[in-house]
Protein backbone atom coordinates (compact mmCIF):
# COMPACT_ATOMS: atom_id res chain seq x y z
CA UNK A 1 0.00 0.00 0.00
CA UNK A 2 1.25 3.44 -1.14
CA UNK A 3 1.33 6.09 1.88
CA UNK A 4 -1.28 8.73 1.52
CA UNK A 5 -1.15 12.44 1.89
CA UNK A 6 -3.97 15.34 1.97
CA UNK A 7 -2.04 18.63 1.18
CA UNK A 8 -4.14 21.90 0.95
CA UNK A 9 -2.82 25.57 1.73
CA UNK A 10 -4.74 28.72 3.05
CA UNK A 11 -3.89 32.25 3.11
CA UNK A 12 -3.31 34.46 6.24
CA UNK A 13 -2.41 38.09 6.61
CA UNK A 14 0.87 38.52 8.16
CA UNK A 15 1.97 41.94 9.62
CA UNK A 16 4.91 43.43 7.29
CA UNK A 17 8.25 43.77 9.31
CA UNK A 18 8.45 47.61 9.59
CA UNK A 19 5.74 48.74 7.76
CA UNK A 20 2.88 48.29 9.64
CA UNK A 21 0.70 46.94 6.91
CA UNK A 22 -0.30 43.23 6.10
CA UNK A 23 0.47 40.86 3.54
CA UNK A 24 -0.89 37.58 2.44
CA UNK A 25 1.73 34.63 3.39
CA UNK A 26 0.62 31.07 3.24
CA UNK A 27 0.18 28.23 5.73
CA UNK A 28 0.52 24.65 3.95
CA UNK A 29 -0.99 21.65 5.60
CA UNK A 30 -0.06 18.19 5.34
CA UNK A 31 -2.15 15.44 6.95
CA UNK A 32 -1.66 11.59 7.13
CA UNK A 33 -5.00 10.10 9.05
CA UNK A 34 -5.77 6.69 7.69
CA UNK A 35 -7.93 5.20 10.68
CA UNK A 36 -10.62 5.16 8.12
CA UNK A 37 -9.08 2.58 6.20
CA UNK A 38 -8.30 0.38 8.86
CA UNK A 39 -5.18 1.26 9.51
CA UNK A 40 -2.87 1.65 12.58
CA UNK A 41 -0.81 3.80 11.49
CA UNK A 42 -1.21 7.05 13.79
CA UNK A 43 -2.96 10.24 12.39
CA UNK A 44 -0.54 12.94 12.12
CA UNK A 45 -0.29 16.90 10.26
CA UNK A 46 2.25 19.12 9.40
CA UNK A 47 2.16 22.90 8.63
CA UNK A 48 4.79 25.29 6.79
CA UNK A 49 4.38 28.64 6.51
CA UNK A 50 5.57 30.90 3.07
CA UNK A 51 5.41 34.28 2.32
CA UNK A 52 3.55 33.84 -1.13
CA UNK A 53 1.96 30.70 -3.16
CA UNK A 54 4.65 29.68 -5.07
CA UNK A 55 4.97 26.09 -6.40
CA UNK A 56 8.54 25.89 -5.11
CA UNK A 57 6.90 25.19 -1.46
CA UNK A 58 5.21 22.13 -1.75
CA UNK A 59 7.77 20.63 -3.78
CA UNK A 60 10.40 21.75 -1.03
CA UNK A 61 8.05 20.09 1.47
CA UNK A 62 7.30 16.97 -0.37
CA UNK A 63 10.75 15.51 -1.80
CA UNK A 64 11.33 12.87 -0.01
CA UNK A 65 7.52 11.57 -0.03
CA UNK A 66 6.18 8.91 -2.41
CA UNK A 67 2.44 7.96 -2.76
CA UNK A 68 -0.84 9.04 -3.36
CA UNK A 69 -1.40 13.19 -2.72
CA UNK A 70 -4.90 13.94 -2.07
CA UNK A 71 -5.50 17.87 -2.91
CA UNK A 72 -7.44 20.30 -4.53
CA UNK A 73 -6.40 21.21 -8.34
CA UNK A 74 -3.91 24.02 -7.61
CA UNK A 75 -1.71 23.81 -10.73
CA UNK A 76 1.77 24.05 -8.05
CA UNK A 77 1.31 20.55 -7.08
CA UNK A 78 1.13 19.46 -11.24
CA UNK A 79 4.83 18.90 -11.48
CA UNK A 80 4.80 16.19 -8.37
CA UNK A 81 2.65 14.34 -10.57
CA UNK A 82 5.05 14.34 -13.65
CA UNK A 83 7.95 14.23 -11.91
CA UNK A 84 10.87 11.93 -13.31
CA UNK A 85 11.31 10.07 -10.48
CA UNK A 86 8.66 8.76 -8.16
CA UNK A 87 6.08 10.80 -9.32
CA UNK A 88 3.24 11.31 -6.98
CA UNK A 89 -0.38 9.76 -7.71
CA UNK A 90 -2.87 12.43 -7.87
CA UNK A 91 -6.11 11.94 -6.31
CA UNK A 92 -8.50 14.77 -6.39
CA UNK A 93 -10.64 15.95 -3.72
CA UNK A 94 -14.31 15.67 -3.63
CA UNK A 95 -15.23 18.72 -1.38
CA UNK A 96 -13.43 20.67 -3.46
CA UNK A 97 -15.56 19.67 -6.20
CA UNK A 98 -18.66 19.73 -4.28
CA UNK A 99 -18.46 22.92 -2.70
CA UNK A 100 -18.31 25.06 -6.60
CA UNK A 101 -21.67 23.15 -7.06
CA UNK A 102 -23.12 24.08 -3.50
CA UNK A 103 -21.92 27.81 -3.97
CA UNK A 104 -23.19 28.16 -6.97
CA UNK A 105 -26.87 27.09 -5.56
CA UNK A 106 -26.59 28.67 -3.02
CA UNK A 107 -25.99 32.30 -4.88
CA UNK A 108 -28.34 31.51 -7.44
CA UNK A 109 -30.99 28.59 -6.55
CA UNK A 110 -30.14 26.53 -9.84
CA UNK A 111 -31.55 23.37 -9.36
CA UNK A 112 -28.78 21.64 -11.76
CA UNK A 113 -26.15 22.81 -9.11
CA UNK A 114 -28.46 21.04 -6.08
CA UNK A 115 -28.68 17.56 -8.07
CA UNK A 116 -24.34 17.39 -7.76
CA UNK A 117 -23.49 17.67 -4.49
CA UNK A 118 -26.75 15.28 -3.84
CA UNK A 119 -25.72 12.73 -6.06
CA UNK A 120 -21.79 13.32 -4.18
CA UNK A 121 -23.54 12.87 -0.84
CA UNK A 122 -24.74 9.40 -1.80
CA UNK A 123 -21.33 8.49 -2.69
CA UNK A 124 -20.08 10.26 0.84
CA UNK A 125 -23.06 7.73 2.75
CA UNK A 126 -21.48 4.86 1.27
CA UNK A 127 -18.10 6.34 2.51
CA UNK A 128 -19.38 6.39 6.20
CA UNK A 129 -20.99 2.91 5.67
CA UNK A 130 -17.12 1.55 5.33
CA UNK A 131 -15.20 3.67 7.33
CA UNK A 132 -12.85 1.77 9.08
CA UNK A 133 -13.54 -1.26 7.35
CA UNK A 134 -10.67 -3.45 5.67
CA UNK A 135 -9.46 -2.18 1.74
CA UNK A 136 -10.68 -5.37 0.61
CA UNK A 137 -13.95 -4.79 1.92
CA UNK A 138 -14.15 -1.00 1.02
CA UNK A 139 -13.35 -2.17 -1.95
CA UNK A 140 -16.02 -4.39 -2.99
CA UNK A 141 -18.41 -2.12 -1.31
CA UNK A 142 -16.92 0.88 -3.64
CA UNK A 143 -17.24 -1.14 -7.08
CA UNK A 144 -21.06 -2.71 -5.82
CA UNK A 145 -22.40 0.61 -4.94
CA UNK A 146 -20.21 3.70 -5.52
CA UNK A 147 -19.13 2.46 -9.19
CA UNK A 148 -23.09 2.33 -10.42
CA UNK A 149 -23.43 5.88 -8.84
CA UNK A 150 -20.42 7.42 -10.14
CA UNK A 151 -20.66 5.81 -13.68
CA UNK A 152 -24.25 7.77 -13.71
CA UNK A 153 -22.86 11.03 -12.19
CA UNK A 154 -20.35 11.36 -15.13
CA UNK A 155 -22.80 10.64 -17.66
CA UNK A 156 -25.11 13.12 -15.97
CA UNK A 157 -22.29 15.35 -16.19
CA UNK A 158 -20.94 14.81 -19.66
CA UNK A 159 -24.58 15.46 -20.42
CA UNK A 160 -25.16 18.64 -18.27
CA UNK A 161 -22.00 20.90 -19.28
CA UNK A 162 -23.81 21.21 -22.60
CA UNK A 163 -26.97 23.36 -20.63
CA UNK A 164 -25.52 26.06 -19.30
CA UNK A 165 -23.55 28.89 -21.20
CA UNK A 166 -19.99 27.89 -21.37
CA UNK A 167 -18.79 30.88 -19.84
CA UNK A 168 -20.83 30.24 -16.82
CA UNK A 169 -19.84 29.62 -13.28
CA UNK A 170 -21.87 26.11 -13.40
CA UNK A 171 -20.31 25.18 -16.47
CA UNK A 172 -16.84 25.79 -15.05
CA UNK A 173 -17.88 23.60 -12.12
CA UNK A 174 -19.15 20.81 -14.17
CA UNK A 175 -15.62 21.29 -16.24
CA UNK A 176 -13.68 21.46 -12.88
CA UNK A 177 -15.33 17.48 -11.95
CA UNK A 178 -14.67 16.18 -15.44
CA UNK A 179 -11.07 17.23 -15.88
CA UNK A 180 -10.35 15.91 -12.73
CA UNK A 181 -12.62 12.69 -13.22
CA UNK A 182 -9.38 10.31 -12.93
CA UNK A 183 -7.89 11.52 -10.10
CA UNK A 184 -11.60 12.13 -7.95
CA UNK A 185 -12.33 8.31 -8.90
CA UNK A 186 -9.07 7.15 -7.77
Amino acid sequence: MRAKLHADDTPVPVLSPGKGTMKTGHLWVYVRDDRACADQTPPAVLFRYSPDRKAVYPHRHLRPFVGVLQADAYAGFNALYERPRDPLLEAACWAHARRKFYDIHEATGSPIAREAPERIAALYQIEEQVRGRPPDERRATRQARAGPLLDDLHRWLIDTVRTPSKKSELAGAIRYALSRWAALTR
